[in-house]
């Protein structure tokens, strides 16, 4: 089967998304916490936390699969929940599809055209070969984990939204999977730029992607800053531990291991003034920290101060 009709183009840079004050709860349990940003549009997002953080259900609130509890969510300038116009341009993508497991992958796929006015079939039909799927009357119950996981990122791909959203896209793929996932993600965004919003544990895989980052922990928003400058922004001083305590007071430790004599410590801060002038006078080593291990640091329960 071939779905290579694009009923219309996706508005050119996707849609920004505005989060004012918004709350999720499940009974007495807070999943998201009074979350206020902007999301750019045309932007490649990384939404990092730890499992249970939120992540998902932030996800379903922005896609306006739920209402939040409190709070608003703006998508264009408009509210999107029973918006038929907006809601088609909203794409959530799960690891496994969420696909009625007893409908054919042919079928599957045909639905999801159907609902999705900016619909590639030329991009879907180049997924598929790539990944190693078939077109067919194959239910989707019948297909691995890996398969299920490798057809749901190809729709979302395919479906050109304006914004798209993949919750987790890694769980079921092998690793030659997911760079191939990654590779072709780049393409079209590249192609048609619109925005994307990506969680994942996998960090340091998608790191290169990411424009913009958030990171949640427990259901409230930590971090949304341009990757760029959230790189700039944490830095490793490995050194003696007088010295890295010294240079280091007065400025926010996210974490602090020592072994023996030596501290490294992770700092994270505005401006780092002449941060390196005192730690090279002092014998202290100053390095970048990977966006993953700033992660890390950031959402431990131990960080230091």
């Amino acid at each position: 089967m071939s779905s290579s009709t694009s009923l219309t183009e996706p508005t050119p840079g996707g849609h920004a998304l505005e989060l004012r004050d918004v709350t999720v709860r499940f009974g007495s349990t807070l999943a998201v916490d009074a979350v206020t940003t902007t999301i750019p549009a045309g932007a490649i997002v990384g939404l990092l936390g730890r499992n249970g953080a939120g992540k998902s259900t932030l996800l379903r609130t922005l896609a306006a699969h739920r209402r939040p509890s409190d709070g608003t969510v703006r998508v264009a300038g408009e509210d999107p929940y029973e918006h038929e116009r907006l809601m088609a341009d909203l794409c959530l993508v799960r690891h496994d599809g969420d696909f009625n497991l007893d409908v054919s992958v042919a079928d599957s796929i045909a639905i999801a055209a159907a609902l999705r006015p900016h619909w590639d079939g030329a991009t879907l039909d180049r997924l598929m070969e790539r990944f190693r799927l078939q077109s067919n009357r194959t239910k989707v119950g019948a297909l691995s984990l890996g398969q299920r996981a490798a057809l749901a990122v190809s729709i979302g791909i395919a479906t050109r939204s304006p914004v798209t959203m993949f919750d987790e896209p890694h769980l079921g793929l092998d690793a030659p999977s997911r760079y191939a996932f990654y590779d072709e993600l780049l393409a079209t965004y590249i192609a048609m730029p619109r925005t994307i919003i990506v969680s994942t544990h996998l960090i340091d895989e998608v790191a290169s992607l990411l424009e913009h980052v958030l990171i949640i922990d427990r259901g409230a928003l930590l971090v949304h800053e341009p990757a760029d400058e959230l790189r700039t922004r944490g830095l490793e001083l490995t050194g003696p531990s007088a010295a890295v305590d010294e240079i280091t007071g007065g400025m926010a430790v996210l974490s602090s291991r020592t072994l023996g004599p030596t501290t490294s410590a992770v700092v994270f801060g505005e401006d780092h003034g002449d941060l390196q002038d005192r730690a090279a006078a002092a014998g202290v080593e100053v390095g970048p920290i990977p966006l993953q291990d700033l992660f890390v640091a950031m959402t431990s329960q131990e960080s230091v101060r």
